[in-house]
């Protein structure tokens, strides 16, 4: 026998079935296959650590050019559209200022993560776009731009948080392609500009050894066989690079290894170390592994629980 219904007492409801989602395409599959949402807090953390020496040290430039007469200002396409006024050096510490503070914020992920990540995704393009309205645009930054932008999109996420997520799955992605665009877009305008083959066959690797090589890669001047062969080893790695975009696994992994051993050897021959643009091969890697392997106190601070395997999913 049931219980009748009352107002203090309603009939129990079974929970309707959820309904099967739709099929999705290989495209849909690619883009959205549900990535945890702790992979984009540890992107996070790894995004906004890097800014301030990002900011401090190698874009620095925009507080100098802040001193400089405002008719040497050439804004990027980008600061032309938006109309960006020449810098102050009132208003780029202040821009300084907002855009570490808010990434500070936005790192936590526990206090309106959305809002305080745009606010230091705008900020941050602000400054770039400064920095490189000179004579001199970096092609290492893209990586970071774009990644500031797509993660704040996820919301709250905690790096004990192991939900498959699709929005995580949509800014991973984004960030992976920025990577390989790099690359890709490297190779292109080495062929663009420099010919093909003309440009593996030619001396760019001697010239930038000779005019900024470490005392090892100055000694590697001599061997014009090897650097060329370097130059063909490079532009094909470039022209290749889209398949870190389809890969899994231990080939994923060996691949990422590979181009993290290619800057490394570059910053070792001519001090040249794209660091802005080397961490985001991050994004390739499971990096949730990386929270049941820390002690519980450093776990909390990070904004994780004391004990991962067991804490409970957050609302999103």
């Amino acid at each position: 026998m049931t219980a009748a219904a009352t107002p203090e007492a309603p009939r129990p409801v079974r929970p309707a079935e959820p309904a099967p989602g739709a099929a999705r395409t290989p495209w849909g599959r690619w883009w959205f296959g549900p990535v945890p949402r702790a992979r984009i807090a540890w992107l996070r953390i790894l995004g906004y650590v890097f800014l301030p020496f990002d900011m401090l040290l190698l874009t620095s430039s925009s507080l100098a050019h802040a001193r400089l007469p405002a008719d040497l200002y050439r804004p990027v396409l980008l600061g032309r559209l938006l109309h960006l006024p020449a810098p102050t050096p009132a208003a780029m510490y202040t821009l300084l200022a907002v855009t570490l503070a808010s990434g500070f914020v936005a790192a936590t992920g526990r206090f309106l993560p959305r809002l305080t990540g745009y606010v230091c995704a705008c900020g941050y393009l602000w400054w770039v776009t400064i920095s490189m309205s000179y004579g001199k645009v970096d092609h290492d930054h893209l990586a970071l731009v774009v990644a500031l932008f797509v993660l704040p999109s996820v919301g709250r996420a905690r790096i004990d948080d192991e939900r498959g997520c699709e929005s995580s799955a949509w800014a991973a992605r984004c960030v992976q392609l920025s990577v390989v665009a790099a690359y890709f877009l490297s190779m292109w305008a080495k062929v663009k500009i420099g010919g093909f083959p003309e440009w593996p066959n030619g001396a760019t690797v001697q010239w930038a050894l000779s005019r900024r090589g470490t005392a090892f890669g100055r000694s590697l001047i001599g061997y014009p066989l090897l650097l060329k062969a370097s130059q063909w080893f490079m532009i094909t790695a470039e022209a290749v690079s889209p398949a870190l975009l389809f890969l899994r696994g231990r080939p994923l992994y060996l691949f990422v290894l590979f181009f993290a051993g290619f800057h490394a050897v570059t910053y070792a021959l001519m001090s040249i170390h794209f660091l802005p643009h080397a961490i985001w091969l991050a994004a390739f890697l499971p990096l949730e592994r990386l929270t049941g392997r820390l002690p519980a106190r450093l776990r909390r601070a990070l904004g994780g629980r004391a004990d991962a395997a067991a804490a409970a999913p957050a609302a999103a």
